[in-house]
């Protein structure tokens, strides 16, 4: 009875006779926490491209609003915060992958 609840097929008739007549047995399951960690990094890359819109949008405003001089100062404080941003991406890059590779069937 086990492998006919893994197995998904609702009747217990149509399971019988597919082992009785040789029929390849399959049994899919989801992993739960695999699920949420898959939401959690398309919620995570949406904001990802959200903040590269605003960073695009706020390299557009220092440059037409300020003076180079002050535009630079602010541009490098945006370009630490952004090395910071790509540091953080690649640590999620290096979970998934290592997520991957233990969790996921190969």
């Amino acid at each position: 009875l086990s492998q006919w609840e893994q197995s998904g097929v609702t009747s217990k008739s149509r399971f019988i006779a597919a082992r009785l007549f040789g029929e390849p047995f399959r049994v899919v399951k989801v992993d739960k926490s695999a699920v949420e960690y898959c939401a959690r990094l398309t919620e995570f890359y949406a904001q990802f491209r959200a903040v590269a819109v605003n960073y695009n949008q706020v390299v557009k405003a220092l440059n037409s609003n300020f003076s180079e001089k002050k535009a630079l100062a602010f541009l490098y404080k945006l370009e630490k915060a952004t090395t910071e941003l790509a540091v953080l991406n690649r640590q999620v890059i290096d979970l998934t992958n290592e997520c991957r590779e233990l969790w996921l069937p190969k």
